[in-house]
């Protein structure tokens, strides 16, 4: 005997239920797992049914007790479904990733002015009207491209007499292990775009670090200003222009060199004649 099941509605987020369109159910994925899902779910229940006496109708000619189960089932199944699709990276965060490593590399090879969406694309693999649905221009795609997080320390937590030798370290650390910051020291050099992104970097996470240690508010953009000459050289010398001596240098040859001047940068008095 087959139950007389309710007709189980499972509401779907609003990613599933809008992805109607082809290049939506490439994103996000189409119904068919959730209804395989759910359609198992039932089959299991009605298969329990079947093997057990007939069970009335729930009272007030609602769904029975073994009816109920059966939408249970299906919601849990169908969420488990949901949950496992979810935990797969999506194929689109594949294409963004690829776009933005093949745009950092062309716009440091080429320069903001050269590079082109097409050429990006044709790096990335794809067509280049992808380029334009998730980043919409060149600029676009330069500012994403560009995105710079430089994690500075808290240096109120740091003892003040080692202020210095820690921002060494850390923007050595981060200058060789991040391509992204890298490349676009190589764009800063020799374009204006990429100048200016650096700039903005400059100001919005540099420049509040300093004012937190500088022992004179009016001084706060100048000793920043100080501290980027030391580490934008080095950065430029060791790991863009790659000069030998600047090369062969060891991190803690580096710290013992830099780190006095950036402490004094950031923490001594101004000099009389400032």
């Amino acid at each position: 005997m087959t139950a007389n099941l309710p007709d189980v509605r499972y509401e779907a987020p609003a990613g599933h239920r809008d992805a109607s369109t082809r290049g939506a159910r490439a994103e996000h994925g189409d119904q068919a797992p959730v209804q395989s899902a759910r359609r198992h779910a039932r089959q299991a229940v009605e298969r329990d049914a079947g093997a057990g006496p007939p069970e009335s109708p729930g009272s007030g000619g609602g769904p029975s007790a073994r009816e109920r189960d059966a939408g249970a089932a299906a919601n849990v199944a169908v969420s488990a479904q949901l949950a496992a699709g979810a935990a797969k990276p999506r194929r689109s965060d594949a294409t963004r990733a690829a776009i933005l490593r093949a745009a950092r590399d062309r716009f440091a090879a080429e320069g903001y002015e050269r590079a082109t969406i097409r050429a990006v694309a044709r790096d990335a693999g794809i067509d280049p009207s992808m380029v334009m649905r998730y980043y919409g221009s060149k600029e676009g795609l330069f500012a994403a491209a560009s995105e710079i997080d430089l994690g500075m320390p808290e240096l109120t937590e740091v003892p003040r007499e080692e202020i210095g030798a820690r921002l060494v370290r850390h923007f050595l650390d981060r200058w060789r292990d991040d391509e992204t910051l890298n490349a676009m020291v190589r764009v800063s050099v020799t374009n204006s775009a990429g100048a200016g992104r650096v700039e903005a970097v400059f100001r919005e996470q540099i420049v509040p670090v300093v004012a937190a240690v500088c022992p004179r508010p009016d001084e706060v953009e100048r000793r920043a200003a100080l501290l980027a000459s030391q580490i934008l050289g080095m950065a430029l010398s060791r790991y863009v222009l790659k000069l030998p001596p600047a090369v062969a240098l060891d991190q803690e040859e580096v710290v013992a060199w830099l780190a006095p001047t950036v402490q004094r940068y950031l923490t001594a008095e101004a000099p009389e004649s400032a």
